[in-house]
């Protein structure tokens, strides 16, 4: 659980670096920009790396980065309703179903069930 708290609060961070000047400092320089989307970015980092060091060996490589990228387009669907004021259309919609059925084959398929307690 610690592991998708920290992919959580670091995709956080990170979208926020990515595409919060979008919204609050799109009027500033982009040099400005740039360093600022820095200095938010290194707390993703802070909160990314210990996510994977602790959750490798629970889960295989491809099973964390699918989880990362889940995470993040979970967080991006809210950030840019919220944020950005954008509506979620049904294409995109579509398009988050199949990526939820790829993480379902990526942790569904193959994996060995939970002992029994």
């Amino acid at each position: 659980m610690s592991t998708i708290l920290l992919l959580t609060l670091s995709n956080i961070f990170m979208t926020f670096a990515w595409y919060g000047h979008l919204k609050f400092f799109h009027d500033k320089p982009l040099w400005a920009t740039i360093l600022l989307s820095w200095g938010i970015a290194f707390f993703e980092y802070c909160l990314m790396v210990p996510a994977n060091r602790y959750g490798f060996g629970k889960f295989t490589g491809y099973e964390l980065k699918i989880m990362q990228e889940v995470i993040t387009l979970v967080v991006f669907v809210a950030f840019a309703w919220l944020v950005l004021g954008e509506k979620l259309k049904w294409n995109y919609a579509v398009s988050l179903a199949c990526l939820a059925l790829a993480a379902w084959f990526a942790f569904g398929v193959n994996r060995p069930p939970a002992p029994a307690a």
